[in-house]
């Protein structure tokens, strides 16, 4: 079998103009009354592909997923999965299951029982039915668990039990609503990546829902962004990360530094932003704007130099007074507040063994960045 690596890594359906989407999701609205929680959105989905929402509570993506499964009815628009219409059909019909963030297990049932349950509520004979669940159970790594019911498990267990029974039944699609919200942290990312083998392993199309920005990156082939029923931008998480469309996107997704200022000078070879201090700051992003125009440099912390004499040479170069200091074992972040009172956010790899800063609180320093570092954002 190939690696999921180099899979992903030539997997983009999206960029093939013949390629057709597996979920078109076409002017999609849904009201609750004088509140809109999806407001005419567009979206296509490529089979196989693992997509993200992604979005803070009360954006709209769980209302979309439970729309997707059949548990809400849109007010307007539609849903097609692999050209079939999916309105009027009930979720028991729709050849998509959805894993819940409560995992809504039986509590008297055991976990054979558990994973079996949607099988036996349609039909399947026993004999078909132990064969699949004794698959599904080997397929997440509890076997030896079967017997048990869901009180003598652990959130991790629990989790994978959900996900047996989601599976069980075959789906074309699987949605998982905040599919690891109840895990800790490093079991948290354990299991990330476990999902992205599975569903490797199954060929399926998964769509998740999360406000977690990591977990997103980590595990999706792309991410739509979400803000108050309406996709921002739907990008790969690189393309998300190193290229947003907007401030909302830059600020949602990792930490940024937005300097603003007028455009001065736009062309193919980059642009020219001057502060309201009259710093003047380079950039070889091109800009989407009319020169003139407020506009905001947006640059990582990661991309951010500082250092406590000015840098030989360095363009992008502003002096303040380390304001704080967050030692995170690997990274050190550095807060530096510039003399115009705006604080930067600098982070450095702690790539030598030492103990000890060479910067600390109310020092001078210096922040710099490559004129390549950062994007242009109208808006």
């Amino acid at each position: 079998m190939e690696s999921l690596g180099s899979t992903r890594r030539s997997f983009a359906p999206w960029a093939d103009p013949k390629a057709k989407p597996y979920i078109q999701i076409e002017n999609l609205t849904k009201r609750f009354g004088d509140f809109t929680a999806v407001d005419d959105l567009t979206l296509t989905i490529y089979e196989r592909e693992f997509f993200a929402l992604l979005g803070a509570s009360g954006c709209g993506k769980s209302t979309l997923l439970r729309m997707l499964g059949g548990f809400e009815t849109p007010s307007a628009g539609r849903i097609l999965l692999d050209g079939q219409d999916l309105r009027g059909i009930p979720p028991y019909k729709r050849p998509v299951n959805m894993m819940f963030q409560s995992y809504a297990l039986f509590p008297h049932m055991s976990v054979e029982a558990n994973v079996g349950f949607g099988l036996r509520q349609e039909g399947m004979p026993k004999g078909q039915i132990a064969e699949r669940v004794a698959q599904m159970l080997k397929l997440v790594k509890l076997e030896q668990f079967a017997g048990r019911k869901p009180h003598q498990l652990s959130g991790g267990q629990r989790q994978r039990v959900a996900l047996a029974r989601s599976l069980a039944k075959r789906p074309k699609v699987l949605l998982l609503d905040e599919p690891l919200g109840a895990l800790d942290k490093k079991l948290r990312e354990e299991t990330q990546f476990e999902l992205m083998d599975l569903q490797h392993e199954l060929g399926l199309t998964f769509v998740v829902v999360t406000h977690d920005q990591e977990e997103a990156m980590t595990m999706a082939d792309r991410i739509a962004i979400m803000e108050k029923g309406n996709v921002l931008q739907v990008a790969t998480p690189p393309e998300i990360y190193e290229a947003p469309n907007s401030r909302f996107v830059a600020d949602f997704v990792g930490s940024i530094n937005m300097f603003e200022g007028k455009l001065r000078e736009k062309g193919s070879r980059g642009s020219r932003i001057v502060r309201a201090d009259g710093l003047a700051l380079s950039a070889d992003a091109p800009a989407d704007a009319v020169v003139g125009e407020k506009v905001w440099l947006a640059v990582r912390p990661e991309k951010m130099k500082v250092s406590s004499a000015r840098p030989d040479n360095a363009v992008n170069t502003m002096e303040g007074e380390v304001w704080d200091i967050a030692y995170l074992g690997d990274m050190t972040i550095y807060y530096v507040k510039l003399d115009d009172g705006m604080v930067v956010k600098a982070s450095t790899v702690n790539s030598l063994r030492r103990i000890g800063e060479e910067l600390t609180w109310h020092d001078r320093a210096w922040v710099s960045f490559a004129p390549d570092a950062g994007v242009v954002l109208a808006r």
